[in-house]
């Protein structure tokens, strides 16, 4: 069974930096996409950066620039380091795995990851 905990949440002020981790076990994919999403209240889930086992990786325009997706040494950890975080970027924040290498938007898009972890709330104050 797929298990996904993702950490390193919390609140900062406007302008901080955050990374968060998302480590992942259960699966023997040979070719995997590992993904962040977010969701703030009253808003749809939204992607916001994702990798592939071949390192290829995909951000949000929203992102691009502040934040940046990275894969650990251990296998199947991926950490998002968050900087110059705006009040917007408030969330809670979900990683997702598929055992597929997605390319294109279909890296961002929330229907093709089939694994999902608990989330980790982000708040981000002015």
């Amino acid at each position: 069974q797929v298990h996904l905990v993702e950490s390193g949440g919390g609140s900062v002020q406007s302008g901080g930096s955050l990374t968060l981790s998302c480590a992942a076990s259960g699966f023997t994919y040979s070719r995997t996409s590992i993904a962040w999403f977010r969701q703030a209240p009253g808003k749809e889930r939204e992607g916001v950066a994702a990798i592939g086992s071949d390192r290829t990786t995909a951000y949000a325009d929203s992102v691009q620039g502040r934040f940046t997706i990275s894969k650990g040494n251990a296998e199947n950890t991926v950490y998002l380091q968050m900087n110059s975080l705006k009040p917007e970027d408030t969330a809670m924040y979900f990683c997702a795995v598929d055992s597929a290498i997605w390319v294109g938007p279909f890296k961002l898009t929330s229907f093709k990851y089939r694994n999902w972890g608990q989330g980790t709330q982000v708040t981000v104050s002015s």
